[in-house]
């Protein structure tokens, strides 16, 4: 299916159109209709009409019966899904078709299921001196924010956007999203499942385009939208956070991340080895969670490198960069690190394959040592596959070369002393912290980052109480 928007129940390609690449090869896949101003303003008044219409009466129930369709009508398309996300990213297709896709068609049935069984609280109220009984009773009940705007991001275009969605309707918001100008397809067949399942038009709005100067920006400054949910680099939150200020919309923002693994002396060195190389290396680094700053207690750091760079020099089986940009980008940091002093132990430069992937965007997996704390390469976000290795001595120098970064997203902890995993991960600065695995992860669980890793939590419950307000209700008996 072509990139098209999707605005109030109709489908429609109005806008100048932009060329769209596969990072596989570099050539030309399809175009995506940049959504000007007026296609962004018909989103959000369609939202808002839908709020006030049909979508603003549905009960619980009826959304989370509509979740749950959702999920259905993905699960139906599952090969075109699949399909659409690897043209788009350009990720291995055993990823998408294990990870991507069964996420997004789980996002829907866990949001049904966390919404439609979701209690709330009541308190009854002794107040002395009042007439009659004295007595009150004061209970709490939900109501949906308004009108969301979503952003999601280009690694994991369909997982991170329905993560957003799901819960979002669930609540009975109605939404405007917007993917990134990379990954458009997924997000498309998304709108024709809704469309499919017959939410009430309006409901779920879906604009194309680019961030700066264009639809994204249109999107999350207009002063219809109601509350901004977005995925991306901490300095793209940043600039949205200036545009809601004007408005003081509430935002949750899931940002960058510079994420450290901490590998102790007594660790099981083959599986911290593999851990590594899954949260280092998995989609080429272009996930969040991935692992960047790698610290290694001194007796095992150089038996660990030398694993490490066999592994990683082995690797066959790992994508390109979303673009020639990004591309670009990667690889001026491979050059960077050089000049900063590092010792390239492993990858550090372009792949030949001797076919078609040759005009594509692909960069070596790469594996550095010798570079001080301060070096730009160890403390700016690279989002390639790439890590720096370093040596540690102690518990306590461990936890401080982890902390010592802007950024506060995930970490992960490699040993068999249990005590030690209970006192060393409380102490990490990051939102989520694994110990002897990586990106485990849990849909009702908290998930987000400190510092310039992001504002709010996102999974479960935390999800659906940013997406909803919560409003008390006092009745005197």
């Amino acid at each position: 299916m072509k990139p098209a928007h999707y605005v109030n129940g109709v489908f429609t390609t109005t806008g100048t159109a932009f060329p769209l690449f596969s990072p596989v090869d570099g050539s030309q896949v399809g175009v995506v209709p940049e959504a000007p101003h007026d296609v962004v303003d018909a989103a959000v008044r369609a939202a808002r009409t839908a709020l006030a219409g049909p979508w603003g009466r549905t009960s619980v129930e009826e959304r989370c019966s509509m979740l749950r369709r959702i999920a259905d009508g993905i699960e139906a398309r599952f090969d075109e899904f699949v399909e659409a996300e690897v043209v788009d990213t350009g990720k291995p297709r055993e990823l998408a078709a294990t990870v991507d896709i069964p996420r997004a068609i789980g996002n829907f049935r866990s949001y049904a299921d966390l919404a439609y069984g979701r209690p709330e609280r009541a308190y009854p109220t002794t107040v002395p001196g009042w007439s009659g009984s004295g007595q009150a009773l004061n209970y709490t009940v939900r109501r949906p924010l308004g009108v969301v705007a979503i952003i999601s991001p280009w690694n994991l275009p369909l997982l991170l956007l329905t993560w957003k969605v799901a819960p979002a309707l669930a609540a009975g918001n109605a939404v405007v999203a917007k993917p990134s100008e990379e990954t458009p397809s997924t997000a498309t067949l998304l709108a024709a499942v809704i469309d499919e399942v017959g939410l009430p038009a309006g409901a779920f709005n879906l604009v194309h385009g680019h961030g700066a100067n264009a639809a994204g920006e249109h999107l999350t400054s207009h002063p219809g939208v109601d509350a901004i949910a977005f995925t991306g680099a901490s300095a793209t939150g940043t600039a949205i956070m200036r545009s809601a200020a004007d408005h003081i919309t509430p935002v949750s923002f899931e940002l960058g991340g510079k994420n450290a693994a901490l590998v102790f002396a007594d660790a099981d060195l083959a599986e911290a080895v593999e851990g590594t190389v899954r949260s280092s290396f998995t989609h080429s680094g272009q996930i969040c969670l991935c692992t960047e700053r790698v610290y290694v207690q001194r007796p095992r750091f150089e038996e660990f490198v030398d694993a490490l760079a066999e592994r990683v020099r082995a690797l066959k089986d790992y994508g390109p960069m979303i673009s020639a940009e990004h591309r670009d980008k990667v690889l001026s940091y491979y050059r960077l690190a050089v000049e900063e002093g590092a010792t390239v132990v492993a990858g550090g430069g372009v792949p030949s394959f001797g076919d078609g992937r040759d005009g594509g965007f692909h960069v070596e997996p790469t594996v550095l040592t010798g570079l001080p704390q301060t070096a730009r390469t160890v403390r700016e976000e690279i989002f390639g596959p790439v890590c720096h290795v370093a040596p540690f001595d102690d518990e306590d120098e461990a936890v401080r070369l982890a902390n010592d970064s802007p950024y506060g997203l995930a970490a992960t902890v490699w040993t068999t002393d249990l005590s030690r995993a209970h006192r060393v991960a409380p102490r990490v600065e990051a939102g989520i912290v694994w110990v002897n695995c990586w990106n485990l992860r849990d849909l009702r669980t908290p998930f987000g980052g400190v510092k310039a890793s992001g504002i709010g939590r996102e999974g479960g419950e935390y999800s659906l109480d940013f997406f909803s307000e919560p409003v008390n209700v006092c009745v005197k008996i």
